[in-house]
């Protein structure tokens, strides 16, 4: 993926299971996969803003054996066909499949990119003109605000409801 060479613009950094998707249990098929109410339009809405919006996520299914990184890569690419038709995108994206308690031995360590590191967040802001400043991040538990806090932007709890909704509280 080329980055483009811009001004810094602020970015909106999704958690995944939970806030774009209903977080039934390590979600790693598109079938198995239900968007949160308002999920698609959300992401459209800081589109239409001139926000980056990423993604970033622990999938420590990897570590547990539930599926590979190949299924990850597979789901990631169906989001991105699902959100095209409802004239949304997601700029970039990472996630984390490690785990300190990995059955998968090469999965198991305690990551700087596993939640509630920063470490996601910072590798996009190293890579992309993120303005650090003005930037957020909605997540549905208190690892997703822990690693906003460590990586110096705002982060938003979404427990329930329609995403798109929240998103117009935070950025009208």
């Amino acid at each position: 993926m080329e980055i483009p060479n811009q001004a810094p613009r602020p970015a909106v950094f999704f958690d995944r299971d939970g806030v774009l998707n209903e977080n039934s249990g390590y979600v790693h098929r598109p079938e198995d996969f239900f968007w949160i109410p308002g999920a698609r339009e959300a992401v459209r809405h800081f589109n239409d803003r001139g926000w980056l919006v990423f993604l970033v996520s622990n999938q420590s299914g990897v570590a547990r054996g539930y599926y590979g990184e190949a299924e990850i890569e597979t789901l990631q690419r169906w989001m991105i066909d699902e959100l095209a038709q409802v004239g949304a995108r997601i700029d970039d994206w990472r996630y984390c499949p490690y785990h300190p308690e990995a059955v998968v031995e090469r999965y198991r360590a305690a990551h700087p990119w596993r939640k509630p590191e920063p470490g996601m967040i910072l590798d996009l802001m190293e890579h992309w003109p993120v303005d650090r400043a003005a930037s957020l991040l909605i997540g549905d538990s208190q690892t997703d605000i822990e690693a906003a806090t460590a990586a110096g932007i705002a982060g938003h709890l979404f427990t329930k409801g329609n995403l798109h909704d929240f998103a117009r509280g935070l950025v009208p």
